[in-house]
């Protein structure tokens, strides 16, 4: 009878060892995903980071939880979903825009946050340098106001005697001054005069438009700006509207009956934060996790916005499109 006592308590203590080691292995790990704007208005960007996570075999809701939030285009609901996410107490927050980045950093300094794209980490004070962040902050940078420049020598192959240029900013984000400061000196390259429009509210988008066509610019140049590529499309039917070639910064706008675009792959961006938060789940440190910059370019070009406003896309440029939408 001893004998099976002892037999018994045995079993109870092995079979509620294993009970705790099932209990512990079943945790699994929980994302938070911010964004400024609507799930429908970076669809393209979400599927890039959910196909990130899939290639590094995590599977939603068996292997990973994500809690999605998205503020809708109001930045004032920022700090309540990154407080709410907090409490939650999840793993890393995922950042979709500056504005997340910095409402989250004011939130909370020990809960990792990956970012998905930043102009200017450096310059916002997320990070203390590229190659070694230093804080709870790492991810991916679109560090690339050269880029403007580009733009701009797009639309003079593309646009026959080019003069004006309407150039449609939000001088609030991230990167802008430098940014500017990259399409003023090719304008001068160009010999091109620029009309800067500041856009800061829906209010503004139709008003632009009107002072482009006032001062009879010939194009359109949309720099970088979340706030912008929420009401795409009411840009790009302006655009066409007012039979002013436009390029942009994403292809965001092209899908949505916009000209042409030139500029980092935020898709690409959007997978690749999939391999931060891979790294940081698996024990790795924000801190020690050096910020990557854009590997992936896209020229992309829209051959029915081109019918629309009458214009015939040289055959040297559509050579060089990674994609053209007929």
């Amino acid at each position: 009878m001893k004998n099976l006592c002892y037999f018994l308590v045995a079993i109870a203590i092995l079979s509620g060892g294993a009970t705790g080691e099932a209990q512990q292995a079943k945790k699994i790990p929980r994302i938070g995903f911010l964004s400024s704007t609507s799930p429908s208005t970076i669809s393209a960007r979400v599927e890039a980071f959910r196909q990130g996570l899939r290639e590094l075999g995590y599977v939603e809701g068996k292997s990973i939880l994500i809690e999605w939030r998205y503020a809708e285009g109001k930045l004032d609901r920022l700090p309540e979903f990154a407080a709410e996410l907090v409490r939650l107490k999840v793993d890393i927050i995922a950042s979709a825009s500056p504005p997340v980045t910095r409402a989250v950093k004011e939130t909370t300094v020990t809960v990792p946050i990956v970012m998905a794209q930043d102009p200017d980490p450096v310059g916002s004070g997320f990070v203390a340098n590229l190659a070694r962040p230093g804080g709870n902050i790492t991810g991916l940078a679109s560090l690339t106001p050269e880029l403007s420049g580009k733009r701009l020598e797009l639309l003079k192959e593309i646009t026959p005697g080019l003069d004006e240029v309407a150039v449609l900013g939000t001088s609030t984000e991230p990167g802008h001054a430098q940014a500017l400061k990259e399409i003023e000196l090719a304008a001068g390259a160009f010999k091109v005069h620029l009309q800067y429009l500041d856009v800061l509210d829906p209010k503004d988008i139709e008003a632009v438009f009107r002072a482009a066509a006032k001062g009879r610019a010939d194009a359109v140049l949309v720099m970088n700006s979340p706030f912008l590529v929420s009401h795409r499309k009411q840009v790009a039917d302006l655009a066409v509207k007012n039979r002013l070639p436009a390029i942009y910064y994403s292809t965001e706008f092209v899908e949505d009956r916009g000209l042409m675009s030139y500029g980092v792959s935020f898709t690409d961006l959007f997978r690749r934060a999939a391999t931060y938060v891979d790294k940081i789940l698996k024990g790795a440190k924000p801190a020690d996790l050096p910020v990557e910059q854009p590997t992936k370019f896209e020229l992309v070009i829209n051959l029915k916005a081109a019918k629309q406003i009458g214009l015939t896309i040289p055959p040297t440029v559509l050579a060089r499109a990674d994609k053209v939408i007929r």
